[in-house]
């Protein structure tokens, strides 16, 4: 099946954008259904991309559009098939950048499911081909009879591959979790599971289900380390089912994250209801020990952030060795946050599954993790705490995925992540003062500061470290007491102004880099500092 087969299918109205000729006869290999801003590494050569455009904006379009598109290209993508119902039509920048590099690109109608286009593609490209080798009339009515029963996707994947007794199968997260495997499957490791996808090891399929019903970050794959075992159009056929295998256990949690969300509320505000009826209505016993964890994404999708953080929460049960996600809860709160109240050994795992589940969207993952509480009066105070924790994220990497724990708070300078950036900056303001000022004078006594407090206000080692006359320092930290008005022989004022130092904060909210950096002391400079004279550390007159 060709590209120009594929739009001149009247039933799909799709609207062709931007080709050449010769682009549009190139034979279709399958189809990849993202929403990733880069899923080249899940694109196959030759495949056709159907995306809803969800990562795309306004700000910063140009430049979003571009990377999609080289990735796509460079995926070897046959072309790109843009869903119109986000936005009203495709973005003119995304058709310029698939123009620049030579990707063909059609508009999907509102109105038309990707799963039409799907089936269309792989019916027409197999047609008759491997007919005796797909799903039996028999197998397919079990396989509704077991999905309108509410089964999982074990059962579901048992019986779809009972007829090739020695073809191991798996259903997988994105994030490397198993999800499901035939009976007799080595288990996978997640690492090696969540390298799978854009491999070409095996056969990997994603599995077609509703994006409002299934978040982005629990999103399936069928996986068969024998890409020869069963033919496209079996494996077709058995994602379909299996995605509305994934719709039917989404509905049923959609329930569960329901009354989570109450439990939400009543943490955020325990006048507001009955803790232990809220506890209960989770399943959650009435008794601790708990763990409470909040995320948040850098995404603007809905319910992004609790999908990131119910993959997170069942992988680190997997982790765990806990065969099924039980005494946990995942909800939103009412900030639009995501949580989750879990055991202690779940909470262990999280940090070693947090970066396969951050690594399964573009976007970046945040996540704060509370102290264990006994009791479930503690459990709004963990709120907070976690909180806490997760601005302490945020703000020690801006740029990166990452999950704090409350407990690893130990130092002001880790504690003062946790406070906003404008009070952080509003606090070194007042205390620093005129050292802030941009000149000279104002960076050298600055410089000079920091310097002195980090090398335990030695006058010595201070000059020593700022190639100074020992005179110059006294002078210069005469001058920043004359400024800030606090004394430096005082431990009170010296921490007052170090955690003003610690509060200095750049455009971004994060920590602003030292202005002297004082060299971290070698083992050696530390022998040689301790064999001196105590007349080194001269002092203040």
């Amino acid at each position: 099946m060709h590209v120009e087969h594929l739009l001149e299918d009247e039933s799909l109205g799709l609207r062709l954008l931007w080709a050449e000729d010769p682009l549009l006869r190139r034979e279709i290999s399958g189809v990849t259904v993202t929403d990733l801003e880069d899923p080249a590494r899940f694109v196959r050569p030759d495949e056709v991309v159907l995306s809803g455009l969800v990562w795309w904006s306004a700000d910063g379009g140009t430049g979003k559009a571009e990377r999609f598109v080289s990735g796509l290209k460079d995926a070897g993508a046959a072309a790109l098939l843009a869903g119109e119902e986000t936005h009203g039509l495709v973005p003119g920048e995304l058709v310029e950048a698939c123009a620049r590099h030579g990707l063909p690109v059609a508009g999907v109608p509102a109105h038309v499911m990707f799963r039409a286009i799907t089936d269309t593609v792989y019916l027409r490209q197999w047609g008759e081909l491997g007919r005796h080798r797909a799903l039996p009339e028999h197998v397919r009515d079990r396989l509704d009879r077991l999905v309108a029963r509410g089964e999982g996707p074990a059962a579901v994947l048992a019986a779809a591959f009972a007829q090739w007794d020695a073809a191991p199968a798996y259903v997988l997260t994105a994030a490397g979790r198993t999800v499901a495997a035939t009976p007799g499957a080595v288990p996978l490791p997640p690492r090696e599971a969540a390298a799978l996808p854009g491999s070409g090891s095996g056969a990997t399929v994603p599995v077609e289900a509703d994006a409002d019903a299934v978040g982005g970050y629990e999103r399936w794959w069928l996986h068969l380390p024998d890409a020869a075992a069963a033919p496209p159009r079996l494996l077709h056929e058995i994602t379909t089912v299996l995605g509305r295998c994934q719709e039917a256990l989404a509905a049923r949690r959609a329930a569960e994250r329901d009354a989570a969300a109450g439990l939400g509320r009543v943490l955020a505000a325990p006048e507001s209801g009955d803790l232990p009826a809220a506890l209960r209505a989770c399943g959650l016993p009435e008794r601790g020990p708990y763990r409470l964890v909040v995320a948040g994404t850098g995404t603007r999708h809905p319910g992004a952030a609790e999908s990131a953080l119910s993959e997170a929460v069942a992988g680190a049960h997997e982790a765990a060795g806990r065969p099924a996600p039980a005494c946990a809860a995942v909800g939103r709160l009412p900030d639009g946050g995501a949580f989750a109240v879990l055991p202690e050994e779940t909470a262990a795992a999280l940090a070693e599954v947090w970066p396969r589940v951050a690594g399964c969207d573009p976007g970046l993952l945040h996540g704060g993790l509370a102290a264990p509480t006994a009791e479930a009066t503690g459990l709004p105070g963990a709120l907070a705490e976690a909180r806490y924790a997760l601005a302490s994220a945020r703000t020690s990497a801006p740029d990166a995925s990452g999950l704090t724990d409350a407990r690893a708070l130990t130092t002001l300078g880790s504690l003062l992540t946790g406070i906003p950036a404008a009070v952080r900056t509003a606090y070194s303001r007042t205390v620093l003062g005129p050292l802030l000022g941009p000149a000279d004078a104002s960076v050298a006594l600055l410089r000079t500061l920091e310097v002195f407090l980090a090398h335990d206000g030695s006058w010595a080692r201070t000059a020593e470290a700022l190639h100074l006359h020992v005179n110059t320092v006294h002078y210069r930290i005469g001058r920043i007491e004359h400024f800030t008005g606090r004394d430096l022989s005082s431990l009170r004022d010296r921490l007052d102004l170090w955690a003003a130092l610690l509060c200095r904060t750049g455009p971004d909210g994060a920590p602003a880099a030292r202005t002297a950096g004082a060299p971290k002391e070698t083992g050696a400079a530390r022998s040689g500092r301790r064999a001196r004279s105590s007349t080194s550390r001269a002092r203040r007159p």
